[in-house]
Order: C-alpha cells, then sequence, then structure tokens
C-alpha cells in the first residue's frame, strides 16, 4: 500500500461501498464480490487484481458474517457439508485459471443467466408463498459456483443462493449457509491469489472495502433472520436480475 498517496477521502468512499455490499450480501447471501469488483474494475484494476483484493477482504468479512449467521442459527450444516468441498475446489482451480487467463468472454453469458433466475424468483415470491424442499443439485452447483466466484471475481453468492433457492430450498437457512460456505471458500481463493499474485492487490481500496464489509456483516445475518421468505426471495430476485442486467449492459457498450 502506497501511504505516501493515501487519501482519507477515498478510504471514506470506499468504507462506504464495502458497508453497502456487505449488509447486501450478509442478508441476501449475495452481492458483495459483485459490487466490489464491478467498483475496483471501473478504477481500471487488472481483473486478476481486483479478484484477488476482493477475495482478501472478504476473507475477513465472512468470517464475521459466518460467526454471525452460525450465532442466528441460520445454518443448515448438512447443506454447509455439501457445498463446502467442491465449492473450495472449484474457488482454487478458478483462481489459478485466472491467473494467466481472462474469463471475461463468458461473463455476459453467465450475467444472462442469473438475470432469467432473478426474474423467476420475483415471479414466484409474487404468485405464491414458497414451498420448501430440499435442495438436491448442490455439489456440482458448489464446484460450478466456486470456479465462477474466482474467476469472474465474484459470482458465488448470486449462482448458488439463486439455484438453491429455484430448487425450493428455505431462504432464511440458505442465506445463512452459503454465507457460512464463503468464508472457507474465499480464504482458499486468497491464498490461491497471494501465491500467484503476491500481497500488491491489498490497497486504499481494499483497505476501505475491508473495514465497512466487517462493519456491516453482524447486522446482515439479523435482517436474514427476521425477513419474511417472501421478501427474501424477491429481494433476491431483484438483485440478480439488476446486477444482471447492468453487467450485460456494461459488457456491450
Amino acid at each position: 500500500m502506497d501511504f505516501a498517496a493515501f487519501d482519507v477521502t477515498d478510504l471514506l468512499l470506499f468504507i462506504g461501498a464495502g458497508f453497502i455490499a456487505q449488509l447486501l450480501d450478509g442478508a441476501l447471501g449475495m452481492a458483495f464480490g459483485v459490487i466490489s469488483t464491478t467498483l475496483l474494475l471501473s478504477m481500471g484494476v487488472p481483473p486478476a487484481a481486483a479478484s484477488a483484493g476482493v477475495h482478501t477482504v472478504e476473507t475477513f468479512t465472512t468470517a464475521v458474517s459466518a460467526g454471525s449467521h452460525v450465532a442466528h442459527r441460520n445454518v443448515e450444516w448438512k447443506l454447509f457439508f455439501r457445498l463446502a468441498i467442491p465449492g473450495i475446489i472449484g474457488g482454487v482451480i478458478g483462481a489459478y485459471v485466472l491467473s494467466s487467463i481472462d474469463a471475461g468472454t463468458v461473463k455476459p453469458f453467465i450475467l444472462a443467466y442469473l438475470a432469467t433466475i432473478g426474474v423467476y424468483l420475483v415471479y414466484r415470491a409474487i404468485r405464491y408463498p414458497p414451498q420448501h424442499k430440499p435442495a438436491r443439485f448442490v455439489e456440482p452447483l458448489g464446484l460450478v459456483g466456486g470456479f465462477l466466484d474466482a474467476a469472474g471475481g465474484g459470482g458465488w453468492g448470486p449462482v448458488v443462493t439463486g439455484n438453491l433457492l429455484v430448487q425450493g430450498a428455505d431462504p432464511r437457512r440458505t442465506i445463512g449457509t452459503v454465507n457460512t460456505v464463503e468464508f472457507f471458500l474465499t480464504a482458499s481463493i486468497s491464498a490461491a491469489f497471494i501465491t500467484t499474485l503476491g500481497w500488491q492487490a491489498f490497497t486504499v481500496a481494499t483497505l476501505g472495502l475491508l473495514i465497512g464489509g466487517v462493519a456491516a456483516a453482524p447486522f446482515a445475518a439479523v435482517v436474514a433472520k427476521r425477513a419474511r421468505p417472501r421478501v427474501l426471495l424477491a429481494l433476491v430476485g431483484s438483485v440478480l436480475t439488476l446486477t444482471g442486467i447492468y453487467g450485460i449492459v456494461a459488457a456491450v457498450i
């Protein structure tokens, strides 16, 4: 970090962005990686460095978030173990791939897929109350979600949470479980990035995101616990739809 060029105004901006991003992520099971990575990329940070910086920050924010979700009993432990191992494997592979290859070419297709899931979740929230049932397609989902999270700079929450909810999983426990697994995923991805890129990705931007994210994490778990399932479904669907459409437009323009 270049302390000679340290700007308090910039730090406060990133603290605010980190707080909002983590509040959404902890409450809805997604958004921190997408928002933070988009912000860094818009500043001209290379994709690998942006993903490395965001995952370094998420190692700390997801630790606080995971502890909060466990304390509020938002975690389904059987689902946790089914997601954790394939998710970590996919994340480490994705980190090494991004360090040598730009995975941006497939990103618009992934965003279109997530936007479609988002529209369907909003429809489900409006048309009828959720009918919960255990998710069946889990391990492959964890593997793909972990890979896309590392290679695309974010995606674990949108891919995994969105798909589990489509399968009928309970929103509160799905969000809490996905956030708890994310700590172990981000720690593994960060270690892989540090091995290949070193510590140069840790800047004033990542420091600000870290402070804001850690501050927001405890509040987000409370929101996930107290919000009604139908509201959570609608919010998750809306976030998926909006981020998907925004990403597609940004990629085309």
